[in-house]
């Protein structure tokens, strides 16, 4: 029988998020599969749904072909009985995940995906320029950064929402009327 891999639990603060995070014995992180879908208000289906699309294998390459979790248990914590267990996702995956659901339309994915990749830019920028800023100055900054691209967003997709619905009210506004709004004007039925 083979020793099973046990994980250390750490809290990991994401700008206004708190996130449990998982690290291995030989250093290497983990998420949870249902953190990751939930932190991008997803039911954790989603995240498995991902994993077995084609969509991970482009990403992240062949070795994801029916790529499965794996079962990581975690120690307990002082006082706490029986073992937990989680399927834990390398970063990799979690971020690929949450860069191909912020394409395909989740908003919450989008911002916190667009928010990560600008604070990890600065990171390097303060690096460079010898700028020193706490995680609390970090995760502080990250969170108004979500707020202020969540309002651009909000006004953003305000625009495109409206066109869609307007347009939506014409086409069945016109349908009702006995008119296809899709019909080329002057085109005649085919014969059958």
């Amino acid at each position: 029988m083979t020793e099973s891999v046990r994980a250390v639990r750490a809290s990991v603060q994401i700008g206004s998020l708190t996130v449990d995070g998982f690290m291995l014995p030989d250093g290497s992180y983990r998420m949870s599969q249902t953190q990751a879908a939930e932190t991008i208000d997803e039911p954790p289906v989603y995240a498995l749904r991902f994993l077995r699309s084609n969509g991970s294998k482009a990403l992240l390459g062949e070795a994801y072909t029916d790529y499965t979790p794996e079962s990581v248990e975690v120690e307990s914590e002082l006082g706490q009985r029986g073992q937990t267990r989680i399927n834990a996702l390398p970063l990799n995956v979690v971020t690929a995940y949450w860069l191909t659901r912020a394409y395909k339309g989740n908003r919450k994915a989008f911002l916190l995906s667009w928010a990560l990749l600008t604070e990890s830019l600065e990171r390097r920028f303060d690096e460079a320029f010898g700028v020193t800023r706490t995680e609390t100055e970090r995760n502080d900054l990250l969170s108004q950064r979500v707020l202020e691209l969540e309002q651009n967003i909000r006004e953003a997709f305000w625009v495109e929402d409206e066109a869609r619905a307007e347009r939506d009210y014409f086409e069945r506004l016109l349908r009702e009327n006995g008119i296809d709004p899709w019909r080329i004007p002057g085109a005649e039925d085919e014969p059958d």
